[in-house]
């Protein structure tokens, strides 16, 4: 089983999203060149991702590493970045049966009427096989570690349902499609109740700009092309130790910033061939299922939050929140994670909450500023359990380097340590045991519940 999955998990999603969606277009009824077709314009457009991001780290990472050690700013938590998270996750025992076992669960929610979503999302399943993974080495019991790889698993599912109207209404293209990602969805509630009390914030509740109002606005000096090269240059500056060094790297420091112009603009261009590929799909998923069920009747595709990483407001407030997060990381009392090798995902914490700021930048920053904040403490108190993990799976994989952890640091990721979703699961079973599982158990009951009662009323 565990050679079957990781093979799968293996070959990507650049190349398994175009046999999925080619089988899953013939079966709705798409003839088979147009669905090959689609599910080609998928992977290539994860296949472009791809390249872009390692344009990004590559390019960023080098430049931020000499910022920390001129400026004396590393800190105890070790950040692994998401591929070593997810090659912890995916080599222990929660990680090599964590498909099928969603996938079940999945179908049995399916069945029952409880969720709308099929998580086709094969490659983020590591997030759940993740909290299974830190529950498991906490508790020395491979139960639990599924409980909390489930419980995840289902709330994630309800959280998809409830948000994928609003989700589709922001995005244009994604008819038919919700975000199943748990990292994603962990700040959507955090989003809403910060919009909320920003309503009554005089000032701010009267500020609605969008990227369209900052380019009107403030013209090439809102665009995130321009923004990209500006930050590029700032950084490329501070990573130099004297005045002399910054003139003598102009070549460089003028490279990053176009490079992360180029990051900047390449993003949504390429995100914009997930949609050319999933529109067919969605449309022919929507008529069959009213041709067969009724037109009330819905299903949503759970697919990666990269297909909309490209809209201009998450890439404006990304690029912005950087060099922020950074500063915030050696400020706040308390905090040991230093974010670098994780940046590269900062885009994925804007997907779910865009819809429900409306794409306000000052809202987005706000709402971004905040959980940030939380989640870099949330990172720093998951580290110890992550990093009892992490050595067990050096340990068993010696010849995997990406998942050792430096001596005398403990290790840490961004990409979903920092979530609340995960904090709250690894929270009740950590401090509260049987009582927290059993609370856990109630909470995800109900939501599942209260999720039925409003498919039923749909």
């Amino acid at each position: 089983m565990e050679a079957v999955f990781s093979y799968i998990i293996g070959l990507g999603a650049a190349v398994m999203m175009p046999i999925i969606f080619t089988i899953l277009g013939v079966c709705i009824g798409i003839n088979f060149s147009k669905a090959l077709s689609s599910g080609l314009r998928v992977g290539v457009g994860f296949v472009g991702l791809s390249v872009v991001t390692a344009l990004l780290t590559s390019s960023l990472g080098p430049a931020l590493g000499k910022v920390v050690d001129i400026y004396g700013l590393e800190l105890q938590v070790f950040d692994m970045g998401w591929p070593a998270a997810a090659s912890v996750a995916y080599n222990t025992l929660v990680g090599s049966f964590i498909i099928p076992v969603c996938l079940g669960v999945n179908l049995v929610l399916l069945l029952l009427g409880c969720t709308r979503t099929v998580n086709i999302d094969l490659w983020n399943y590591w997030h759940f096989a993740f909290i299974g993974a830190v529950i498991y080495f906490m508790t020395g019991s491979i139960m639990w570690g599924f409980f909390a790889a489930i419980v995840c698993y289902i709330v994630t599912l309800v959280l998809a349902d409830m948000s994928a109207e609003r989700f589709q209404k922001f995005y244009p293209g994604m008819e038919g499609i919700s975000i199943p990602q748990p990292f994603c969805q962990g700040f959507m509630p955090f989003a809403v109740a910060i919009n909320k009390v920003l309503d009554y914030v005089p000032g701010i509740n009267k500020v609605n700009i969008d990227s369209e109002g900052m380019k009107k606005k403030f013209g090439l000096f809102g665009e995130p092309l321009f923004l990209g090269v500006l930050i590029g240059i700032i950084i490329g500056c501070l990573a130099c130790e004297s005045w002399q060094a910054v003139v003598d790297n102009i070549p460089a420091t003028l490279g990053l910033g176009i490079k992360m112009g180029a990051v900047m603009e390449l993003i949504p261009r390429i995100t914009s061939l997930f949609i050319e590929g999933l529109k067919p799909i969605s449309e022919a998923t929507r008529e069959l299922i009213a041709k067969k069920f009724g037109a009330d009747k819905k299903f949503y595709i759970g697919m990666s939050p990269a297909l909309v990483i490209g809209h201009p407001t998450t890439l404006v407030v990304s690029l912005l929140l950087i060099p922020v997060t950074l500063v915030m990381a050696v400020f706040l009392p308390g905090n040991q994670f230093l974010p670098l090798a994780s940046l590269a995902g900062m885009f994925y914490v804007f997907v779910m909450v865009l819809p429900y700021t409306g794409g306000n930048v000052l809202r987005s920053i706000i709402v971004g500023l905040v959980v940030l904040a939380i989640g870099l403490y949330f990172v720093t108190w998951m580290a110890p359990d992550f990093t009892s993990a992490a050595h067990s799976v050096a340990l068993a994989h010696p010849d995997d380097a990406s998942v050792r952890v430096p001596e005398g640091f403990s290790a840490g990721a961004l990409d979903f340590a920092s979530s609340p979703l995960s904090t709250v699961i690894y929270a009740a079973m950590k401090y509260m045991s049987h009582i927290g599982a059993a609370l856990l158990t109630i909470a995800t009951f109900a939501l599942v519940a209260w999720n039925r009662i409003q498919i039923n009323k749909k």
